[in-house]
């Protein structure tokens, strides 16, 4: 009997030791990650400017579950190159993507709220808003397309 006992406890350990992978029985969230600006387009009053980020700058924004991080880099070694970077918390309802710029260099964009529609599709993500700050007189449409970047 003792033989017996000691043999079922053996086993019982041995399989409460096992780990097992836990399953994830929610969707991944497919705007998680590090995303590389390709294009940008601002319509101003009329005028429309389209931005290559594949050229002279370097642009990369990074979403995690709660927050979201801009990098733009001006890749020109002269004396108008720059560096501009903000963050902040975000909301996700269907395609409904709203920035809580919380950081940012520029200061006048701290504390605003820019709600976008975004697209995602396969690694190639589009993001389509108004960006409105009435105390500085921005309103404009902005259409970014992303690329995801590859681990």
């Amino acid at each position: 009997m003792l033989k017996l006992t000691t043999t079922i406890l053996f086993f019982v350990c041995m399989i409460s030791c096992n780990e097992k992978p836990q399953s994830n029985t929610t969707t991944t969230n497919p705007i998680l990650g590090t995303w590389k600006l390709l294009t940008g387009t601002l319509i101003e009053k009329g005028d429309t400017t389209v931005t290559d980020y594949t050229k002279d700058k370097s642009f990369i924004k990074i979403i995690n579950d709660s927050h979201f991080a801009f990098l733009l880099h001006d890749l020109r070694k002269d004396s108008t190159s720059g560096f501009s970077a903000g963050g902040g918390r975000y909301t996700l309802t269907g395609n409904s993507y709203t920035e809580h710029l919380e950081y940012c260099n520029a200061k006048e964009w701290e504390g605003h709220d820019f709600t976008f529609t975004v697209t995602i599709n396969g690694d190639i993500l589009i993001q389509n808003g108004v960006e409105k700050i009435e105390a500085e007189g921005i309103n404009r449409i902005n259409t970014e397309k992303y690329i995801k970047v590859k681990n």
